[in-house]
């Protein structure tokens, strides 16, 4: 009886995973273009934002509009040291939202580094569709 159990429930437990898996894939709609903006093409007023949020040294993310372009920025917080580097995994469009995912990237044991704290961010510029983010 209790294999039976067992059973049923690694069955029930499967079906709930490749319904959740399905829906994940049903729910990309396409990815989106996107170009990661370096420091000096940052627009001036979200420099400023992202310089307030590095000072906290805590992670952060926002997004901020011009009305033509969106601009997604990801901060990772205080590292102990650079070499660090963001990596964007998925970046597409779903039925309500867009969807970003990103990944830090530290540095290997033979790079040589800054010893030094340091706050790694990106910012990533698509067009603005009018749609709320979730950060994966």
């Amino acid at each position: 009886m209790k294999k039976v159990s067992i059973l049923v429930l690694s069955i029930i437990l499967i079906a709930v995973s490749c319904q959740s898996v399905k829906e994940y894939e049903e729910d990309n709609l396409g990815d989106l273009d996107f170009t990661v903006v370096e420091d000096e093409d940052v627009p001036e007023i979200l420099m400023i934002k992202i310089e307030e949020a590095i000072e906290t040294k805590e992670p952060f993310k926002f997004s901020y509009s011009d009305g033509e372009y969106l601009y997604i920025i990801i901060g990772y917080g205080e590292q102990e040291t650079g070499g660090y580097s963001i990596q964007v995994k998925d970046f597409y469009k779903s039925q309500d939202h867009i969807v970003i995912e990103t990944e830090l990237l530290g540095p290997t044991k033979e790079d040589m580094v800054t010893m030094s704290l340091t706050y790694p961010y990106i910012v990533v510029k698509t067009i603005d569709l009018g749609m709320s983010i979730r950060y994966k």
